[in-house]
């Protein structure tokens, strides 16, 4: 392999093989909860304790990003979250695993997901930079690297799980975590860093952590893809932690379904994220992106409660993957195009922990909704708040900033406002 597309294939490994171990989770985790308590309000639970870490993870880890520097914080997260993940068979295996702990266990496995995702798309810029690839087309390719894990983990982890156990599942995904932690290590070089982080001082912890909120509060544009997305996820999690996996296991035939499901919407973002890098460029932003919110977001509620056979929902999942294929590496051009080289970790953080925030509440009121008024009355009442969310662009106000700046409207990266971190790599 090219020393020049190195590190940014060690980004595309890393992220592929770190997002498909977390698909394994995703599928093992509620299967496994749901036969050990039969109770959608504790699975629900679960995912609560699933997603908190991963928004306060994002909140406060940009910063200690920013600090150690990329590499090194995408190195450590991937090596402690392997660690507690496979705590969970193991603990279950010996001693035993009472609800409590595998909650603590949860909490604690998700902690650093995010700061090592943001890590790894803080170094994407330079990675494509010294493979020569255009930024949006790296973007996408990052993008599709999630979508792909999607369509191959998903139902691999559902054929496992069918098979073997949730926990044995579980085993593997801390495996997982150790390539990708090795693939960042052997494939990215300790010099990869935005040029201007390794003169930018820090101004103390929550000065600059304070920084990253202050830049966010002066932009407008993200300010609102935070908060839509805030409750897109929040209707997502509603789906992948408690509503696909409950209808799954009591009318479609169980895990082996639910990795379908999962990943038939994997695949077709896939495509639709690689289809989105081609001509992306070419497209009208905001019709774009309400269109692909639009059919991403309720269809597949509606046809978890119309409770078709298993190909059509499939097939509903496919075209919603496709569509949100565009999504992500719409948004993420739009964050390369207006955050600071230097503030990225910080600024992505505290997006991440925006937009993830409400995925606890999401996936806690899913239990007790199905639970309560049944999961067919939440589907329904759940996809027809996310078309009534998603159409909220095309009123206006900040949202026509969404183009495609001309080059001299595009931000200087090296000019941050506010003291920044180093990237001490």
């Amino acid at each position: 392999m090219s020393r020049r597309w190195g590190p940014l294939a060690g980004l595309l490994t890393a992220h592929t093989v770190s997002l498909t171990g977390n698909m394994l989770t995703l599928i093992a985790l509620p299967l496994y909860v749901l036969a050990e308590t039969g109770s959608p309000a504790a699975t629900g639970l679960t995912g609560a304790f699933a997603t908190a870490p991963v928004v306060l993870g994002g909140a406060f880890g940009g910063v200690l990003v920013d600090r150690i520097g990329y590499r090194r914080a995408s190195v450590l997260a991937d090596l402690v979250s392997g660690v507690t993940v496979a705590a969970v068979p193991l603990l279950h295996a010996t001693v035993g695993l009472p609800f409590p702990a595998l909650l603590g266990l949860v909490f604690v496995s998700g902690l650093l997901d995010t700061p090592g995702q943001t890590a790894r798309i803080a170094l994407l810029p330079e990675a494509a930079t010294a493979a020569g690839v255009p930024i949006e087309r790296a973007i996408g390719w990052f993008e599709a690297t999630e979508r792909g894990s999607r369509l191959i983990g998903a139902p691999v982890a559902g054929l496992l799980v069918s098979a073997l156990g949730a926990l044995p599942v579980l085993a593997v995904d801390a495996v997982t975590f150790a390539v990708s932690a090795l693939a960042v290590a052997v494939l990215v070089p300790a010099s990869l860093r935005p040029a201007a982080a390794a003169d930018a001082p820090s101004a103390g912890y929550w000065r600059d952590f304070a920084a990253g909120l202050r830049f966010l509060a002066r932009e407008p544009l993200l300010r609102a893809m935070v908060l839509l997305v805030l409750v897109t996820n929040l209707f997502d999690a509603t789906k992948s932690n408690v509503l696909m996996p409950v209808v799954a296991a009591r009318d479609l035939g169980g895990a082996a379904a639910f990795g379908l499901l999962v990943g038939a919407m994997g695949g077709g973002a896939l495509v639709g994220s690689l289809v989105f890098s081609a001509v992306g460029h070419r497209l009208p932003r905001r019709a774009t992106f309400v269109t692909a919110f639009a059919v991403a977001g309720a269809p597949p509620f509606w046809a978890l409660a119309a409770a078709p056979p298993l190909p059509v929902i499939a097939a509903v999942c496919v075209v919603s993957g496709l569509a949100a294929g565009a999504i992500n590496p719409l948004i993420g051009a739009v964050k390369l195009e207006r955050v600071p080289a230097t503030m990225r970790a910080r600024v992505y953080g505290v997006i991440g922990a925006g937009a993830w925030a409400a995925m606890p509440v999401g996936a806690l009121g899913a239990g007790l909704a199905a639970d309560r008024f049944g999961t067919t009355a939440t589907l329904v009442a759940v996809g027809a708040g996310y078309l009534l969310v998603v159409l909220t662009p095309l009123l206006g106000g900040p949202w026509r900033a969404l183009r495609r700046p001309a080059p001299t409207e595009r931000p200087q990266p090296t000019r941050s406002p506010t003291p920044a971190a180093t990237g001490a790599e």
